[in-house]
């Protein structure tokens, strides 16, 4: 292994983040030892908001001896913080994911002292210091402490039923333009997350002029295009979809429905012949995904994913949805399931008689993208360190592969040719600061195929996408979750044409000030998701401050590195995620 200034965060997930303990009775113990401290990680919250759920009023459970004494005032108040800050990474029902578990059999170990110590100082795994941060005051840490020694409350479901109550059908098909009525570039268009405003922007990509500015569900997670482009679909993660008619004068949201409570996935169908047919959405709680029609969202298929873990068999009660990618190469949705690890491909062809392919893959399947023949998808199973390999012509698994690396984070993943090693699939890392590269061209270099052929350090740990274009010869990878100020607030890029495969030396990388550039005075702003322009000439990066401060859009020229445009508007509230019409709809990365 080559010698790299790794981030150990993730090393320590298994044996101490989550080793919260509490005595068997259920009393106050002495700490054995203060956890490490760490930076303050306000953006903890990009993973890990229940936003929907914190809104019940979930009963007080019944008093069992040794119970912690609870008022219904502090109840309410533990389960409001649990869903905002805990449930996304430790399930609704405690269950774990990519946090441990936190049922009572665990948390009742080794005493009360030692859970709110990891409460309050956080740990280098990657667990949030609230209370040291300031997010907790001492008083909801005692709380939350005591919140986690009684049995989780399990949220209401949402079926049928609650969703076509909540379907608005605000745009008729036959009342929309039949033919384009404005004169924008909409495939250079980005469309930009504005987190915690609940709302998206569609920002003109040649003039970088905000359009227009659109309401949606809270914490838009992605944006989506249809096939035909003229569609754009958004998901907040309390489960709104907002289908956006882009062919509008001024668009706006034609048709919504809220598909669950919490919930991170939105994809059309793109096989000949089922181009905007369909829509099809995935949440987290309750766990299922909803099948719609692609001109109105009117919910036609419902189907759960509760079932048994593909390894051990067991029955799980809260497998999310991660994931969803349309296949091209037949008329299906490839469906990503996290805690039971499987990743079911949808035949959308007979809603009827629904056919599915299940395959077995490995637990906490998160996020990734096709390769650039886009016949290969690749999803990261983070909390395993591994990626699967699905062949969508052939239905079947062929790779499992370990990254090297501590929690793979790739987004859509980079699609590059290497100059050694060919067609590679690249992925960052949560867990530390390598880059892993995967061979994915079983015919033209198949001695590298579905193997890491090299694994590099970028600039920091933390990393959440990374990306580059076909016209780029540049490879940008962020590190928005990285505790130091400087190493967050800017990105590194590597010259691909410079990679030369040699295991003694790394590929070296450039760093670039984006938050300088961005000139921001206050707050501790964040540099996430670069994301490349129609043509692949520029890179924009979202420069996410919290919600009371000046954030902004940095645009990059790709062949100089040089700041082309700072875009600031008092409408760029946390803006996150950026989605370029064309690319997303082509699956371009």
């Amino acid at each position: 292994m080559r010698s790299r200034a790794t981030y150990v965060l993730a090393t320590l997930i298994g044996s101490v983040a989550l080793a919260f303990a509490l005595t068997a009775d259920g009393a106050p113990a002495k700490s054995k030892k203060k956890p490490d401290e760490h930076g303050s990680d306000p953006s903890a919250s990009y993973t890990a908001s229940m936003t929907t759920l914190r809104q019940l009023k979930m009963a007080l459970p019944g008093r069992r001896p040794n119970d912690p004494v609870m008022s219904v005032g502090e109840w309410n108040e533990a389960t409001k913080i649990y869903f905002e800050r805990c449930a996304g990474c430790h399930g609704v029902l405690r269950k774990g994911a990519t946090g441990k578990a936190l049922t009572t059999d665990l948390t009742r170990k080794n005493g009360y002292e030692y859970l709110k110590n990891f409460i309050t100082f956080g740990s280098p795994a990657g667990m949030p210091n609230w209370g040291t941060s300031g997010e907790l005051t001492k008083k909801q840490v005692d709380v939350m402490t005591r919140y986690l020694l009684l049995e989780p409350p399990a949220p209401p479901e949402w079926g049928m039923a609650e969703m076509k109550s909540s379907w608005k059908l605000l745009v008729k098909p036959e009342d929309r333009p039949k033919s384009k009525a404005n004169d924008w570039d909409i495939e250079n268009l980005m469309s930009v997350t504005l987190r915690d405003a609940g709302k998206v922007a569609l920002i003109d990509g040649a003039t970088y002029e905000i359009r227009t500015v659109i309401d949606t569900g809270y914490a838009v997670h992605i944006s989506r295009i249809s096939a035909s482009g003229r569609y754009l679909f958004v998901i907040g993660r309390d489960g709104l979809v907002n289908m956006i008619d882009l062919w509008m004068k001024v668009p706006q949201t034609v048709a919504s429905i809220k598909i669950g409570m919490e919930a991170r996935s939105v994809e059309t169908s793109k096989f000949k012949g089922w181009e905007d047919k369909l829509v099809v959405a995935g949440s987290y709680w309750p766990p299922q995904y909803v099948i719609m029609d692609g001109e109105t969202l009117e919910p036609k298929k419902l189907v759960s994913t509760r079932g048994n873990t593909y390894d051990e068999q067991n029955y799980h009660p809260e497998p999310r949805v991660a994931s969803i990618v349309a296949s091209h190469y037949r008329p299906e949705f490839i469906i990503n399931v996290k805690e039971t690890g499987k990743i079911l491909l949808v035949d959308y062809t007979d809603l009827k008689n629904l056919k599915t392919v299940e395959i077995e893959a490995e637990r906490f399947l998160h996020d990734g993208g096709f390769d650039s023949t886009k016949r290969y998808f690749l999803v990261a199973a983070n909390a395993r360190d591994k990626v699967a390999v699905v062949d969508t012509k052939e239905n079947k698994l062929v790779g499992l592969i370990e990254t090297g690396g501590v929690k793979p984070h790739p987004g859509r993943g980079a699609n590059f040719e290497h100059p050694v090693y060919g067609p590679v699939w690249a992925t960052s890392h949560l867990g530390d600061d390598s880059v892993s590269l995967i061979g994915t061209d079983p015919e033209g270099n198949s001695e590298y195929a579905w193997k890491v052929v090299d694994n590099f350090p970028a600039q920091g740990g933390g990393s959440l996408f990374l990306k580059t274009h076909p016209k780029s010869k540049h490879l940008y990878v962020d590190a928005p979750l990285n505790p130091d100020p400087e190493t967050s607030a800017g990105v590194a890029v590597f010259d691909i044409s410079k990679m030369t495969g040699d295991k003694d030396k790394d590929p070296e990388f450039k760093s670039l000030p984006i938050a300088k550039w961005a000139n921001i005075g206050k707050g501790q702003p964040r540099v996430v998701q670069p994301e490349f322009n129609k043509y692949g000439t520029e890179v924009w990066f979202s420069v996410w401050n919290s919600k009371d401060t000046e954030s902004a859009i940095v645009v990059v020229d790709d062949k100089t590195l040089e700041v082309k445009k700072v875009i600031k508007d008092p409408r760029l509230i946390t803006p996150t995620g950026k989605f370029n019409v064309a690319n997303t709809q082509g699956d371009v990365y």
